[in-house]
C-alpha cells in the first residue's frame, strides 16, 4: 500500500512539474501584441489558460493530499532496530572503564 502511495506520488509530482514548464509566463503575451504570431493556440485562443490552470490546481491538490497521507503513513510505522543508534554501537562510550588501583589514585587531592 505504501508503495503505491510512493508511485503515485512520484507520477504526480512529474506531471505537476511538467504542466508548470509548458505553461507561458505571464510577458510571453507580449509578443502577440507586437505581431510575433500564435502565442498559446494549441488548445484554442480562451482555452489554454483555464485548461492548463484547472489541471495545474487540480495536480496541486493531489500532490498536498498525498503528501499528508505518506506523512502519516510514515508517521505511524514504528522505526527499524537497525543498530544504527550511534550509542548502541559503541558500547565504549556507554560503559565504565575499570579505575585502576594505582598509588596515584590513592593521592587525596587538598580542601
Amino acid at each position: 500500500m505504501y508503495e503505491i502511495f510512493v508511485v503515485c506520488y512520484l507520477l504526480v509530482a512529474l506531471a505537476l512539474i511538467g504542466l508548470v514548464l509548458i505553461q507561458n509566463g505571464k510577458g510571453a503575451s507580449m509578443g502577440a501584441a507586437f505581431g510575433a504570431g500564435a502565442s498559446g493556440t494549441v488548445f484554442g485562443s480562451s482555452g489554454t489558460g483555464n485548461f492548463l490552470t484547472k489541471s495545474t490546481t487540480v495536480l496541486a491538490v493531489l500532490f498536498f493530499v498525498l503528501s499528508i497521507v505518506l506523512g502519516n503513513l510514515t508517521a505511524k510505522q514504528s522505526k527499524p532496530d537497525d543498530g544504527s543508534d550511534f550509542f548502541q554501537t559503541v558500547p565504549a562510550l556507554t560503559e565504565q572503564a575499570p579505575a585502576k588501583e594505582d598509588a596515584v589514585n590513592d593521592i587525596p587531592v587538598g580542601n
